[in-house]
């Protein structure tokens, strides 16, 4: 029997998987995903029971219209490979397609949640589109039959407009990075009222280019108002959620952006009558208050004012005078009720102060020193104050005094 080296047996072996396995299809879901700094991608590809490792190198890698997720499941297309130095077979996938679903319609869904995520569809942030713009700028392509119909749009509706045009690639792998660059200029010249951004129907694949991220970055990032009119009406695309204003069509995007001259005549119409109605109110208005201001003059006149001070005048006297009236009447009233009791009330007083006065004596009568009968009883008093005996000290000397006699006493012993 031959023996192999392992060398000979990887090489016999990679012969064969690569000769038998080229081209291959393999459904799978994706799982432990690495983006390397090369550009390459590393995978493992597995089912329920299985898992094999495989690699998108950076030229097919650069290709791909959707991002690779953990979990998602995917149809591989490629061919088996196998690493001689350690034996180890792979995928080399040369296209990758999700499973059950569209490459474009999936990338679609990814950058619409990741944008939707960075608040770039929020309706805050929204920009107002001015009533009557002077002047715009068209961002699409110059040989397309959109731009012919925009332009006749506009100048059926509003002629007074200046309009400058971007010719752009508006399909093709670089008609993103034309439209992006577009938008920043003319943003950054900041001499347009708005900027539109469109183009003509087509597949999905078609409009691809409205659905880059770049694009939706240039018209998130620019100062000026933006419409994104791609397609018809139901076709929806990334610029049309980050754009300020979406529009169904191009034509309708000049319908929104521009008013219409005739409208316009006919609302200054409008405009006239209501001015004319409202100065012929004000007029109406002035000449009442001119009226009421008459009115209000003769009723506070000088001699208006002179007259109500006379009355005024007239009314205090004539209150003074029933005032004063009245006072009298109450006095007179009150002199004859005094007239009429004088004599009680004179009559009632004598008698009380003739008591008092013979109460008054009699007390007299019986206070009076002169009447009482004073043996044994003397005043007693000490450097001419007249004391209690009480107060009195040994050695002491005071005066007695009685109603004829006075003596100046010492106390030899006091008990």
């Amino acid at each position: 029997m031959y023996t192999f080296s392992v060398s000979q047996l990887n090489e016999q072996i990679k012969t064969l998987l690569e000769e038998s396995f080229n081209p291959i299809m393999v459904e799978g879901e994706l799982s432990r995903i690495t983006f390397h700094n090369s550009g390459h991608i590393y995978f493992t590809l597995k089912d329920a029971t299985s898992t094999i490792k495989a690699v998108m190198f950076r030229g097919n890698a650069s290709k791909l219209r959707f991002q690779l997720q953990e979990g998602l499941k995917v149809i591989v297309n490629g061919a088996i490979s196998l690493y001689k130095p350690r034996g180890e077979y792979q995928i080399n996938c040369f296209n990758i397609q999700p499973s059950g679903q569209g490459a474009l319609s999936l990338a679609y869904e990814q950058l619409k949640q990741k944008l939707s995520q960075k608040g770039y569809f929020e309706e805050h942030i929204k920009k107002q589109l001015p009533s009557f713009p002077k002047k715009i700028a068209l961002i699409t392509s110059a040989t397309g039959a959109v731009l012919q119909d925009m332009l006749r749009v506009a100048n059926k509706r509003y002629r007074p407009l200046e309009i400058d045009i971007y010719d752009v690639l508006v399909q093709g792998e670089s008609a993103s990075l034309k439209i992006a660059k577009a938008i920043e200029y003319a943003d950054r010249k900041a001499q347009y009222d708005i900027i539109i951004v469109g183009r003509g129907g087509g597949s999905m694949e078609d409009l691809w280019a409205f659905n880059e991220e770049r694009v939706a970055d240039a018209i998130f990032n620019a100062d000026t108002p933006i419409i994104s009119a791609v397609g018809h009406e139901i076709d929806w695309v990334i610029s049309d959620f980050v754009a300020d204003v979406r529009a169904g069509t191009p034509s309708i995007a000049m319908e929104i952006a521009l008013p219409d001259s005739d409208e316009l005549y006919q609302y200054l119409d409008s405009l006239s009558s209501q001015i004319t109605q409202l100065f012929s109110q004000k007029i109406m208005q002035q000449k009442q208050e001119l009226q009421h201001l008459s009115h209000l003059y003769t009723q506070h006149s000088i001699e208006k004012k002179l007259e109500q001070k006379m009355q005024e005048v007239q009314s205090v006297q004539i209150r003074f005078e029933q005032t004063i009236e009245h006072k009298l009447q109450n006095a007179q009233k009150d002199m004859r009720n005094i007239q009429e009791q004088f004599p009680y009330i004179i009559n009632s007083s004598l008698t009380r102060m003739q008591h008092r006065l013979e109460t008054v004596q009699q007390m007299l009568e019986v206070n009076n020193p002169k009447l009482k009968s004073k043996v044994g009883f003397v005043q007693i008093s000490k450097d001419k104050k007249v004391i209690d005996i009480s107060v009195l000290k040994s050695d002491d000397i005071f005066d007695i005094q009685s109603d004829k006699y006075s003596i100046r006493a010492k106390v030899i012993e006091k008990k």
